[in-house]
């Protein structure tokens, strides 16, 4: 068996850590995190919780000494694999908004058997699908009377203020909250509330008057601490009411200036309809006879592909596009129809890199991108000639991707690519379906290829694995 190595990401936490082990996922609970999971693991809302999908399952196991290289935990659980891990700044703002509310409206189930959350970071949703899901079982804890709401802060950053960086203001959170991975301060929400928002009691009280109580903090720290050693009470009552006006704010909150570029393309394009229907069936006919366990859909606007694909075969599909609106329609799509499709944000020009402590604690894209198949989808044009990307780098980085996929190569003759180049010099001289096709072929065995447009536009069905069959074979 192999060694037990541990999460990069969960030495935080003091009531246990996350190790794998032959790909199972364990954790620990720790001498420190005893009282609490035994306090909680009996709670008849975290087991219907669990039931309904809502907090990660666990099952506590006996071999502990023979999986993990610890000693001395108390307990050893094991979980079940999430199909895919993505962060909150790769989340549209109706997924952010989803894993906010089912944050809250777990808090408020568990206040009523006494359990309380000891924090509110956002990495500890994911999503499998659509559904939200809190994958941090030792975050579970007994509810004392009279505490305040610790995690409130947190939540507010990593929660709340990046959702009102787009209600507010139009700008996306993604980017920021990238470079910030502890959210978005307060303080610098509250610089750009609009001023006829300030007067908002919501407003207010979670934004304005905190970001004035942090500034009083700083100007005078020994008022800062004597405020906190008189130990301020907040009733039963006051801490559900709490949850349930900020859960029932966060509900009606809406996206400012949600028309984008690509956000109608799916009704708005090039295509005609015999186009749209043998592209679809080109991606059927694949899913179909590779039937991949998971699959990437590079550029996959609302995810009409994505749900061919997983219609054909595909049992998981991770969908990535740079557009917001597009992104959030995608996500809508999933949820009313309970797909196994995420959708996820990313520019590919400049992926999510590995970040956090030591460069460990969050996983590039890279890193988690490596599954069965992938598409690329009317995308390559957009990095080799809207970035200057080299055509052939395209190609290795969609190819390294997944052993089996289709690009889509979309020509010079094509008005999507005339438009794009209608502003600028044709400084792209070996952008041609010729190089396009070679450079497949130096990676791959291109297993068929359909042109599907009056301009060219043209389906490549590769395949890594024929390819190293016959490398291995010497040919």
């Amino acid at each position: 068996m192999s060694l037990s190595y541990p999460e990069p990401a969960s030495y935080r936490d003091p009531s246990g850590r996350i190790f794998y082990k032959d790909g199972r996922v364990l954790r620990t609970v720790t001498e420190y995190g005893r009282h609490a999971y035994e306090k909680t693991r009996g709670s008849s809302t975290v087991r219907e919780a669990v039931n309904d999908g809502r907090i990660i399952d666990s099952t506590e196991l006996n071999d502990a000494d023979e999986l993990c290289p610890t000693t001395g935990d108390a307990y050893i659980l094991e979980h079940p694999r999430i199909p895919f891990i993505s962060y909150p700044y790769e989340w549209s703002f109706r997924q952010l908004q989803a894993a906010a509310v089912h944050h809250l409206d777990l808090q408020i189930e568990l206040l009523s058997e006494d359990i309380a959350l000891s924090d509110a970071s956002a990495y500890n949703v994911q999503f499998v699908g659509s559904k939200p899901i809190l994958i941090d079982r030792l975050s579970l804890v007994p509810y004392q009377p009279g505490q305040l709401w610790l995690g409130h802060r947190q939540f507010c950053e990593q929660f709340l203020n990046p959702l009102l960086l787009r209600s507010l203001t139009g700008i996306p959170h993604n980017d920021w909250f990238r470079g910030s991975l502890e959210g978005i301060p307060t303080k610098h929400i509250a610089s750009l509330v609009p001023f006829r928002k300030l007067l908002s009691w919501n407003i207010l009280s979670h934004v304005v008057l905190p970001s004035k109580l942090d500034a009083k903090s700083l100007s005078a720290p020994d008022a800062a601490i004597a405020r906190v050693n008189k130990k301020p009470h907040l009733s039963r009552l006051g801490y559900e009411g709490l949850l349930r006006q900020l859960r029932n704010w966060i509900f009606h909150l809406r996206p400012k200036n949600s028309k984008t570029t690509w956000g109608t393309y799916a009704e708005d394009n090039t295509y005609s309809d015999d186009e749209a229907v043998q592209k679809s069936q080109f991606i059927s006919e694949f899913s179909s006879a590779v039937r991949p366990n998971k699959l990437i859909d590079l550029g996959c606007n609302t995810g009409n592909y994505s749900i061919a694909a997983l219609q054909s075969g595909a049992s998981y599909v991770i969908g990535f596009d740079f557009d917001q609106t597009a992104l959030d329609r995608a996500f809508s799509k999933a949820r009313e129809a309970n797909l196994n499709f995420l959708p996820l944000w990313l520019d590919a020009a400049n992926p999510s890199p590995r970040q956090g402590w030591d460069q460990s604690e969050r996983s590039g894209f890279s890193d988690r991108s490596r599954v069965d198949a992938v598409i690329a989808l009317a995308f390559e044009h957009h990095l080799s000639l809207a970035k200057n990307i080299p055509l052939k780098n395209v190609v290795d980085w969609v190819i390294d991707i997944a052993p089996e996929g289709i690009i889509e190569f979309v020509p010079k003759d094509d008005k999507t690519v005339q438009r794009m180049l209608a502003l600028r010099d044709d400084i792209f001289s070996e952008y041609s379906i010729e190089a396009f096709r070679n450079f497949i072929s130096e990676r791959a065995t291109i297993v068929t290829e359909k042109t599907i447009s009056k301009s060219g536009r043209t389906l490549f069905w590769f395949s890594r694995y024929s390819y190293d069959e016959k490398w291995r074979a010497g040919a």
